[in-house]
């Protein structure tokens, strides 16, 4: 596992974990009556390099990149429900998501940005089919996840019905990615479909591209975009489930869509940026 600091200034920085370039089979085997067919059909996926967060964005983080200078949206720099330097950022729209990686960008002169939906998911995999990284069971001890469904319910009381700090459980995958399944759902770049299956006129891609119809590349230079993104108003794919809900939600194949404005205090985000070729 390798990581890249980032220094954010006044003693604060971002991790980030080098993601290799690879394949994997995206989305789910089959359907069920909880999932529908969101996750269908499963399908081949190349993925090129990239870096991301080792965490998902903490409190500090974004309270420190909230003081750079605005691009195009005002930043709350405290808008969290639970209130922890060190635990994840939640209560933020699409939209400031978005501003946050371009006012990073401008401080860093790279191109932050957020994963698109494939990249997200083969980086939750970890070079794993199982549905989480660390198996086809999942535990309290192991994740931030409402219990229950599980048989392990009666071990969880600490933190219930909140957010933890991040690596709160010590647990990584392959990639060195933590916090992957609950604690906070994670926005990713992508229009949301409602499922993978192959449209004649836009088909899903086959490379890890954002799925947004001729429109992809826009998303690797938030900062150039910015103003046009902040416009946008359609439906946005989240990601990796959170401690509100059970843990079906919490597998890699698992997918959501929310409004760009939605402000909730089960979702936050985790950022990525590819090195020029």
């Amino acid at each position: 596992m390798q990581y890249e600091c980032e220094d954010l200034g006044a003693d604060i920085s971002l991790e980030l974990a080098r993601i290799p370039s690879g394949q994997f089979k995206m989305g789910a085997v089959y359907a069920s009556l909880e999932q529908g067919f969101t996750e269908l059909p499963q399908h081949g996926v190349q993925v090129e390099s990239f870096l991301l967060g080792k965490f998902p964005v903490t409190q500090a983080q974004w309270a420190q990149v909230a003081t750079f200078p605005k691009v195009a949206l005002d930043l709350n720099p405290d808008p969290s429900f639970c209130k922890d330097a060190q635990r994840p950022v939640e209560s933020v729209s699409w939209h400031e998501a978005m501003e946050f990686c371009a006012r990073l960008s401008a401080y860093t002169g790279k191109r932050y940005r957020l994963p698109s939906e494939a990249e997200w998911e083969y980086a939750c995999r970890g070079q794993t089919q199982s549905r989480y990284h660390f198996g086809d069971e999942i535990q309290p001890q192991w994740a931030n996840y409402s219990p229950l469904d599980s048989p392990h319910s009666e071990t969880k009381t600490q933190y219930l019905g909140q957010t933890t700090p991040v690596g709160h459980f010590d647990i990584c995958n392959k990639f060195g990615l933590y916090d992957m399944h609950g604690n906070v759902w994670e926005w990713c770049a992508d229009p949301w479909h409602d499922s993978y299956r192959v449209w004649w006129v836009h088909p899903a891609p086959k490379d890890s591209r954002v799925w947004d119809a001729g429109q992809s590349d826009r998303y690797a230079d938030v900062l150039a975009h910015i103003q046009s993104f902040v416009q946008c108003q359609r439906y946005r794919v989240t990601r990796g489930g959170s401690w509100f809900n059970t843990s079906w939600f919490c597998r890699s194949a698992s997918r959501c869509q929310r409004h760009v404005s939605a402000k909730l205090g089960h979702q936050g985000f985790r950022i990525c940026y590819s090195k020029p070729a």
